[in-house]
């Protein structure tokens, strides 16, 4: 069938939104209609399917006993904990049921969902980090997400390879070690306060540096060492400058996080967009690739569009959190080393599969949920190849007839309030909202409040100061009012790396982190040095006050 670009009107949010050319050739080779919802709402649906943070505590349903999960006790679900489920001492397939003709699809597949067992975290082979989700390989961590192969890490999320030693970070790669409040840094050792570091040691309250030395309150540097203020210093020079700092204190560090945050938005010169080595591509945060539109946070991609966070991927579209060596998917979330995945989440290890909810080594299966090395079935239940290929294209048909086929699992579906999820971290909604587009609402996120038997104002203000009483007392946050407390090797790090007890509780801590990366979205602008005419798409939105610059300026600037 020939088409064109077509501009349709989104079924949840009624914006108009614009279907390319090369959208419907995917999806005539995926065999799926087009989208009835707007890239940007597609998003919100696969979101809803990711809490990665709030931690609940109850009992494994099996074991019984207790255990920390991402699922409220308040939840219809069964839940084991992660040995259970990943034991032989149950089969997903003890409860499949048959297709219903007679009835929508979802709905029976609800009915499963309530039945089979879920995993209490996804976590594996990790040591001394119950407090952990979304991570593999571990050892010594504490209240972080989506790590992976680290060890004594704390309250960080997107950490890799081999990282070690690091509190309140975000995006680590290819290592790094004693770094404090850093995003997006690569391969730095004991570095506090930085954003796109890379190669740097000992820098603090740093932007966009690379290979740098001992520097202080400085951006956009290459290859240099002693600088302060962006200004070159003898080594005796810089030291003594440094000294003028009690880094011990909250009231100095908090007038320094001003500085950091003025010399970041007012004083640094910003790329358009971070692409490297990558041709044909539209987005922000992407290495490595070709033909990768609309895409943010990603690398080795190709021939994709509409990816957020993933990895080594090719010929997709849809796709939030996956990777891997992963082909030909569509509308999923968290999918690792799949091939010919549509409308599923949580899959690992996976081929053939469609709308299946949280399926690990499997192949050839349709409308499963939370099966482990399954072949040939539908609804849990098992079939012949030739019956199953009979069936899965009958059930398809019948999808259509309802208007069910094409589309990710609707809302309801997901095991959790919209609340609960990264969806309200990186695209927050009103309760009035979330309900209006038929998502759920917990209400009801952990936490105590009231508890407090420090208060702020009577913590210490220099980590010098603070002894081993602080482990006792239960502190109040600045921000939301939350009661939060400091563990033993949270202290540690402190009295080491010389910082003071923060006054924030890890949520909000994170959530000022995530307010300082840019969001998944793009303008259209001209760069803002004087005398250029070059124009871009970047997700720095006009009314941003940061000095934007196209690749060339850039690039003719840093130092």
């Amino acid at each position: 069938m020939d088409h064109q670009s077509e501009t349709k009107n989104c079924q949840n949010c009624k914006q108009d939104f614009v279907i390319e050319l090369d959208d419907f050739a995917f999806y005539e080779k995926m065999k799926v209609p087009a989208p009835t919802w707007c890239p940007e709402c597609r998003q919100y649906r696969r979101f809803v399917w990711r809490n990665e943070r709030n931690l609940y505590r109850r009992d494994c349903d099996l074991c019984k006993k207790s255990m920390i999960t991402i699922y409220s006790s308040d939840k219809p679900y069964k839940v084991y904990c992660p040995t259970c489920w990943w034991s032989d001492k149950w089969s997903a397939l003890d409860y499949g049921q048959d297709f219903d003709f007679s009835k929508p699809f979802f709905p029976q597949l609800q009915e499963l969902q309530l039945q089979v067992p879920r995993i209490a975290l996804l976590t594996k082979n990790s040591i001394n980090s119950e407090y952990t989700n979304h991570a593999n390989n571990n050892k010594n961590c504490y209240l972080s997400f989506a790590v992976f192969d680290c060890e004594d890490i704390l309250y960080s999320s997107e950490i890799f390879d081999q990282a070690k030693s690091l509190c309140d970070c975000y995006r680590i790669e290819h290592g790094g070690s004693l770094l404090y409040e850093c995003i997006h840094s690569d391969k730095c050792y004991q570095c506090q306060y930085g954003i796109f570091l890379k190669d740097c040691m000992g820098c603090m309250y740093c932007y966009d540096c690379r290979g740098c030395q001992n520097c202080f309150l400085s951006s956009n540097l290459r290859n240099k060492q002693y600088y302060f203020l962006n200004k070159k210093y003898t080594k005796e020079e810089y030291e003594e400058k440094i000294k003028n700092f009690d880094f011990s204190s909250y009231v100095v560090r908090a007038k320094l996080y001003n500085d950091y945050i003025n010399l970041i938005k007012n004083k640094s010169i910003h790329r358009f967009a971070i692409i490297d080595r990558s041709n044909d591509v539209t987005g922000n945060l992407i290495i490595n690739s070709k033909r990768a539109y609309q895409s943010f946070e990603v690398s080795n991609m190709e021939d994709t569009k509409y990816s957020r966070v993933a990895t080594d991927v090719k010929d997709s579209m849809d796709g939030y959190k996956m990777g891997f060596r992963s082909e030909l998917i569509y509308e999923c979330h968290a999918l690792i080393h799949d091939y010919n995945v549509m409308f599923s989440h949580l899959s690992y290890d996976n081929s053939h599969l469609q709308y299946c909810d949280t399926c690990h080594n499997s192949e050839n299966l349709f409308g499963c949920v939370c099966m482990k090395q399954g072949r040939y079935a539908i609804l849990n239940k098992q079939y012949s190849e030739k019956e199953y290929s009979v069936l899965r294209e009958k059930i398809i048909e019948h999808m259509r007839n309802t208007g069910e086929y094409g589309e990710f699992f609707p809302p309801k579906l997901s095991p959790f309030g919209y609340d609960e999820t990264q969806g309200q971290v990186h695209a927050p909604l009103t309760k009035e909202k979330t309900l209006e587009w038929g998502f759920k609402w917990s209400g009801n996120l952990p936490g105590t409040f009231g508890k407090e038997t420090l208060k702020p104002e009577e913590i210490k203000d220099s980590i010098k100061d603070v002894d081993e009483g602080i482990l006792k007392e239960a502190l109040r946050c600045i921000k939301c009012k939350k009661n939060y407390n400091i563990v033993r090797a949270e202290l540690d790090f402190y009295k080491h790396e010389n910082i003071p007890v923060p006054r924030k509780c890890p949520d909000c801590r994170y959530l000022d982190r995530v307010a300082l990366r840019l969001p998944c979205k793009l303008w259209h602008r001209r760069c803002m040095k004087q005398g250029c005419q070059n124009e871009f798409e970047t997700p720095y939105s006009p009314d941003r006050p940061e000095i934007v610059y196209c690749e060339q300026c850039y690039q003719q600037e840093v130092i």
